[in-house]
């Protein structure tokens, strides 16, 4: 995917989740010298119960097929949750495949349709966070929305996205996380190649975190982020998938102050979302009105 990775994938996801458990997380003394705060292989081998030697042919790509029980100690020893556990497990059964053939990403007529007559801040975007179709209530809630944006794009590098999130630290690891595992063992998809190079180069917090191999889905969830003209807004995030494409939709607790600061957004003039992406049919529907 980018120039910091092997191509042995479990062999990087095991020396950067080991790069993350400190030794005193792990039940180990901290004293001595330590060229880095994680743990050493042959501490992460003590712990797991395997011998230094087959660990480090883990870590190098020379055994591709480590049993279950070796993966969950492993897990265990790296402080792995259900998710990266689940991760770490298909890493090992991956096979090599043949070249997928791309498949645009397209907007059913009928989802167009949908956005039209949604209240709500809307989109749909595709596996890589591109925003391919936004009614204007999305695009009220944030410029950043209409089609043709790309949503970690705008995150990692547009200052005004920034002061967007309250919470900005948590919603880039969220994302960089979430698209870690949404490419999965799909490494060679062109669009992935191309977003994963541009944002190593480009952007130092996504070179961290992508060097941290976190994995998480980002799904439902709530989250605050600061308008510049209504303030404020708490809002819920539902993601539902559709054919190969993602609607999102953001809505507040109803009668709640954030509900009122919607209604007033809603009844603002905002320009109508306009732009397409490469993939969008040329026979969509025009762009959505709520």
């Amino acid at each position: 995917m980018s120039g910091a990775e092997t191509g042995n994938r479990l062999g990087d996801y095991l020396r950067a989740r080991r790069g993350l458990v400190t030794p005193a997380q792990a039940g180990l003394p901290s004293g001595g010298k330590r060229r880095v705060p994680g743990l050493r292989r042959e501490e992460v081998a003590l712990l797991a119960g395997i011998s230094p030697d087959y660990y480090l042919r883990l870590e190098r790509g020379r055994d591709k097929n480590p049993s279950p029980q070796v993966l969950d100690s492993l897990a265990r020893v790296l402080r792995l949750d259900d998710v990266e556990r689940t991760y770490l497990l298909g890493l090992a059964a991956a096979r090599p495949r043949a070249p997928r053939r791309k498949r645009p990403e397209h907007v059913p007529a009928r989802v167009h349709e949908l956005l039209a007559h949604l209240q709500l801040p809307a989109f749909v975007e595709g596996r890589a966070f591109d925003v391919l179709a936004a009614n204007r209530m999305a695009v009220a809630l944030s410029p950043r929305l209409r089609p043709g944006h790309n949503r970690l794009r705008s995150l990692l590098l547009d200052p005004e996205e920034q002061s967007f999130h309250q919470d900005w630290p948590k919603a880039t690891a969220d994302f960089v996380a979430a698209l870690r595992t949404t490419i999965g063992d799909d490494t060679d998809n062109p669009r992935f190649v191309e977003l994963v190079g541009e944002l190593a180069l480009a952007s130092q917090r996504f070179r961290t975190l992508w060097a941290r191999h976190d994995i998480r889905p980002l799904d439902g969830g709530t989250t605050t982020v600061h308008h510049p003209v209504v303030g404020e807004l708490c809002l819920h995030r539902d993601k539902l998938p559709i054919e190969d494409v993602i609607l999102v939709v953001y809505y507040p607790d109803k009668d709640s102050e954030s509900d009122e600061k919607l209604r007033l957004l809603a009844a603002l003039p905002h320009p109508e979302p306009t732009g397409t992406t490469p993939d969008t049919p040329a026979d969509a529907p025009p762009p959505a009105t709520p």
